[in-house]
């Protein structure tokens, strides 16, 4: 089923909607099998942000999207799929990755405030992550977003999850985050959901993400699937991508015409 329009307005204006009963129970079920497969074999850009000897868990990988089917079959199928082609508006939508995030009990380490368009090789305004949670997300370990910040025509200096430095001190046509105390002077909007809801944000929306220590959350696990629309290019950044994706053929400003980066919905 098409998505409501004033869904699809309210993501062009914010930047992050809620879609409430996007996925299935069957299809959640799909996925935890899929996050235990990934992290009992994790890809080679997994991380493992918790240092040794503390409390807690926060690990990440992805693009495994092609060896582990669970994540092939809800993300590159469906609703979630048709969901991106609708908020994007675009003719075309494609599977650009799939990023697991698993913060467990008493977990220290929050996600900074970043957007995610500086991380990644690619480049052009159609886009749409579809960030599906595996267990309930109450507001203590929910998302937050700055409202509209998709609309700034600005890309920040990305962020390492690791220590929260940023990767570099400057860079050409990039600019550096604002510190806390601006960021908190903007509109936000926190976005605790229920099981089958997803939150969907644009590739520039502003977001982070606290930990999980001192909460009542034994465990906030997630699958968030990167789709990109007609418009996206194969891109340079002034550092390592995240993910490190080579051009395989493609050259930079070459459509994404590439199996890695398959269509998934058509309108």
């Amino acid at each position: 089923m098409a998505l409501d329009p004033s869904l699809v307005a309210t993501y062009k204006r914010d930047g992050v909607v809620v879609l409430h009963n996007l996925v299935s129970s069957e299809a959640l079920e799909q996925l935890r099998q899929g996050v235990e497969a990934n992290m009992k074999s994790p890809g080679p850009w997994a991380n493992e942000y918790t240092p040794a000897g503390a409390s807690g868990r926060f690990f990440d990988d992805y693009v495994n999207w092609q060896r582990i089917p669970q994540f092939e079959q809800i993300g590159n199928t469906g609703s979630v799929a048709q969901a991106a082609l609708d908020l994007m508006a675009t003719k075309t939508a494609r599977m650009f990755h799939e990023h697991v995030l698993v913060k467990e009990a008493q977990t220290r380490e929050v996600t900074p405030w970043h957007h995610d368009d500086p991380y990644y090789g690619v480049d052009g305004m159609d886009n749409v992550s579809i960030w599906i949670p595996l267990d309930p997300i109450p507001e203590s370990v929910a998302l937050r977003f700055i409202v509209g910040s998709h609309l700034w025509n600005k890309r920040f200096i990305p962020r390492r999850f690791a220590d929260q430095s940023a990767y570099v001190d400057q860079a050409k046509d990039f600019v550096t985050l604002p510190d806390q105390s601006e960021l908190d002077a903007f509109p936000s909007i926190t976005c605790p959901v229920n099981l089958g809801d997803a939150v969907a944000f644009h590739y520039r929306t502003l977001h982070a993400a606290p930990g999980t220590l001192g909460t009542e959350v034994d465990l906030r696990r997630a699958v968030s699937f990167r789709y990109v629309g007609d418009d996206a290019v194969f891109a340079s950044r002034p550092w390592r991508t995240s993910p490190p994706l080579d051009g395989n053929g493609l050259s930079f400003g070459d459509q994404l015409n590439d199996p890695r980066f398959p269509i998934v919905a058509t309108r």
